[in-house]
């Protein structure tokens, strides 16, 4: 059983979490440049299915868009990574002691002792691998698990600009009044990014309203203990309290 002096284990997030950055770009702007796309043909005099017809289009446009972009750019990102990583092995296999004082120099930046130095070195470049994964991870601040796989980029970013895209759509599927549509489009879209920034911050920070919850709920649980053995000795009643620096085991 879990003391109240332990803090609590709490799971990360997950595997998801690289792809966060995805996420939050593609409702994003599906909620922003679908609203203002929305509000610009209804300025321009279009009836509700021209409007409708256009939020469809510009919907599946963006989506398609993003998902692209995000897919060359990942596959782009993941490429410049694999040729430093190329040349890092040809720099382990030719340059092996320079690469070697090289992780010394971090490994001392990340405040390993000087007593410790040379243990913690020699175990990272025991072999040429577990050398360039030491510098994958130190050097590029890379590790495996959280390289970005191209094709979930594309399809988080593509498929989240659809779901940013239908509050401003939707309206004008069910009104024919093009200003009713678009301030039920404007409604919901602030509902969902304001809904979006609430996850995002909880996620961000749930936490650190656990462990500071557990924090809190022991100082005051202290806190409740030391004035009750206060109280208790102002009383003379005494009897061996922990909490007490006057405590007697019993009379004298």
């Amino acid at each position: 059983m879990t003391s109240i002096d332990q803090v609590p284990y709490v799971e990360h997030i997950g595997m998801t979490r690289q792809y966060w950055r995805d996420i939050i770009l593609g409702v994003n702007d599906g909620l922003v440049s679908m609203l203002l796309l929305a509000a610009g043909v209804v300025g321009g005099g279009l009836d509700a299915d021209q409007v409708l017809l256009t939020g469809v289009a510009g919907a599946i446009a963006g989506a398609v868009s993003m998902a692209a972009g995000e897919y060359l750019a990942t596959k782009s990102q993941d490429q410049v990574l694999v040729a430093e990583l190329d040349l890092e092995r040809t720099h382990i296999t030719h340059y092996r002691e320079m690469e070697v004082a090289q992780i010394r120099e971090m490994l001392t930046e990340m405040g390993v002792t000087a007593g410790e130095l040379d243990v913690v070195a020699e175990a990272l470049s025991r072999d040429d691998e577990t050398l360039l994964n030491a510098m994958k991870a130190l050097e590029f601040g890379v590790v495996d698990t959280e390289r970005r796989s191209p094709f979930k980029a594309m399809v988080m970013s593509g498929l989240l600009f659809l779901g940013g895209a239908l509050s401003s759509v939707l309206p004008f599927l069910f009104v024919e009044e093009t200003g009713v549509g678009l301030a039920w489009s404007a409604a919901l879209t602030a509902i969902a990014a304001i809904r979006s920034a609430k996850r995002n911050k909880f996620l961000a920070t749930k936490r650190h309203h656990t462990v500071t919850a557990i924090a809190c709920f022991d100082f005051n649980t202290r806190s409740i203990k030391r004035h009750a053995a206060k109280h208790t000795c102002a009383r003379g009643m005494c009897q061996g309290n922990p909490y007490s620096t006057t405590s007697t085991r019993g009379p004298k």
